[in-house]
This record gives C-alpha cells, sequence and structure tokens, in this order.
C-alpha cells in the first residue's frame, strides 16, 4: 500500500504555509504526487470588512477600493504558496500541481478530495456547543469518503507521520482509521496503539485484546507497541489520549470519527468532538 496521490488545501492563513511545508515532506517521504488546492474565497475577516464598509453606506468608489485590495491580497497569498510548492517540487523532484479553484471551500473541498489517498487541511473553529450544524470538518469526514488529517491551527510541528499514535477503542470506527493509515504506519518509525480504559470495550461485543491489534500491526511495521491508560473519566479521554501521544513524542495521532450518531455526540459530547475542538497534535481520521 501507498499514498500516490496527496491533496493539501491551502488559504489565506498564516498556517496554510506551515501546512504545505509539512505536506511536502509527507509526499518526499511517500514519494506522493502533491496537489495544492487553493480556493479563490474571501476570508472571514475580508467578509466582516466588506459587510462593515456596505453598513457604513461608504461610496461606491471606496467599495470598488476595498474589493480590489481584497482581490489583490487574496491573489498575493496565492502566489506565494504557488512559489513554495513549485520550488520545493524542484527541490526534490517531487511532481505537483497548483490547483485554483472558485466558488465556496465547503462545497469544493470534499469533491476534489475524492479524487486523492489523503486530504490535508487545517482544523476550523468549533462551532457553538449548542449548535448541531455540521463544522467544514464534519462535512469533509462525512462527505468525501477518504481519510481527511487535520493539522492544527497553532503550534510548530516538524514532522508528521514519522511517529504516530493509534487510538485504538475496537470500534469499527477505529478500524476503518486505522486501515486507511495503514500506508503512513508502514513508512513510520515507530508506531504506539494507545488504549483507554480498554476493560470498557473488551467486555462489549467480544472485543480482542490489545495486543492482537499490535501483533497485526506489526506485520506492516517493524516498530509497534501498545500503552494503556486506565480509569480515566469519560469527558476526557480526547485529552488523555492528546496528552500521552505528546509525552510520548508522537507528531500524528489516527483516530476513528464519530462512533456514534452525530446528534448524540453533539448533545452528550464525544471523543470526536473533544479531539477536533482541543487539537494539539497532527490527526487523521476516517468515518
Amino acid at each position: 500500500m501507498a499514498l500516490r496521490d496527496l491533496l493539501v488545501y491551502v488559504d489565506q492563513t498564516e498556517g496554510a504555509l506551515a501546512r504545505l511545508r509539512l505536506t511536502i515532506d509527507l509526499a518526499s517521504r511517500h514519494a506522493s504526487r502533491l496537489t495544492a488546492l487553493y480556493v479563490k474565497e474571501r476570508s472571514p475577516t475580508q467578509l466582516h470588512d466588506r459587510g462593515t464598509a456596505e453598513m457604513g453606506l461608504v461610496s461606491a468608489a471606496e467599495l470598488a477600493r476595498l474589493d480590489s485590495r481584497i482581490e489583490e491580497s487574496i491573489e498575493r497569498a496565492a502566489e506565494r504558496l504557488r512559489s513554495v510548492l513549485e520550488a520545493s517540487g524542484r527541490e526534490r523532484g517531487l511532481q505537483t500541481e497548483w490547483r485554483c479553484v472558485e466558488g465556496p471551500a465547503s462545497v469544493v473541498v470534499p469533491q476534489q478530495a475524492r479524487c486523492a489517498d489523503l486530504c490535508i487541511v487545517s482544523r476550523d473553529a468549533p462551532a457553538d456547543g449548542n449548535s448541531v450544524a455540521y463544522t467544514f470538518c464534519d462535512q469533509l469526514l462525512f462527505d468525501t469518503g477518504r481519510p481527511v488529517l487535520f493539522v492544527p491551527d497553532s503550534g510548530s510541528f516538524a514532522t508528521l507521520g514519522r511517529h504516530i499514535a493509534v487510538a485504538w477503542d475496537s470500534s469499527r470506527a477505529a478500524v476503518r482509521a486505522v486501515n486507511d493509515a495503514l500506508p503512513l504506519i508502514e513508512r513510520a518509525e515507530r508506531t504506539t496503539v494507545l488504549a483507554v480504559n480498554p476493560g470498557d470495550f473488551l467486555d462489549r461485543h467480544g472485543a480482542v485484546p490489545v495486543a492482537q491489534m499490535v501483533e497485526h500491526l506489526r506485520r506492516h511495521s517493524g516498530s509497534v507497541e501498545a500503552v494503556q491508560l486506565e480509569d480515566v473519566p469519560t469527558g476526557s479521554i480526547g485529552d488523555a489520549l492528546q496528552g500521552e501521544a505528546c509525552r510520548l513524542g508522537a507528531d500524528l495521532i489516527v483516530a476513528g470519527a464519530f462512533g456514534h450518531p452525530k446528534l448524540l455526540e453533539t448533545l452528550v459530547g464525544g471523543v470526536t468532538r473533544d479531539l477536533l475542538a482541543r487539537m494539539r497534535l497532527p490527526m487523521v481520521m476516517s468515518h
């Protein structure tokens, strides 16, 4: 198995450049073709400025100048990212493509991601805790049918996928995530299977012991071990997983998404929501 086709979504935010460089490193190690997708869409700040200007009843000429500045900003960000992609592609001998399209990212990115082995994006701002509306992250997980790699908006990450922490609870979602991440696991220097309160899921539905998953992964990668965390409160599982992954020096977490119906997760919480809301490390998720 191999990652032959990577798609990274880049935008006007400062984190886009770091996300692009991480993906370039990942593509280089996997000999992958890399497509950088840039959607020509106004940022929330730009939309706010435009709306404020309209409400302030400024002249048509002033609105035109503001629109011009916004468009120039969008083009400058695109040119900066494209230059980095093309220069890095030449330096590392990568096959790259700069894909610049128009339309809402919430529609464009899921469609484009369907034709890639892995889609790399930023984590969007968490939704209102009382809202059942899907966020951009939710849409990608539900709509693409592909694994999605989320990179936190803040923090500094030197590598991606050299030490992988697998969040394992023997659920269908966890199985799907592990299977989708096998190309990453096979190239990783080290993989740690993290099981939180394993007795809980071992007692449900006759789940197999954690050691059996470790044995399976060792057929794909030589360095695999298990770490079990006991007596973790239900509402703290996401934080415990990330805290242990950070302590171990992992640079990527693999986790299943939405093991329960989305409405139930929204009402009672859920590990998926906690992981996305307080993300500390890059994370691959599958649904």
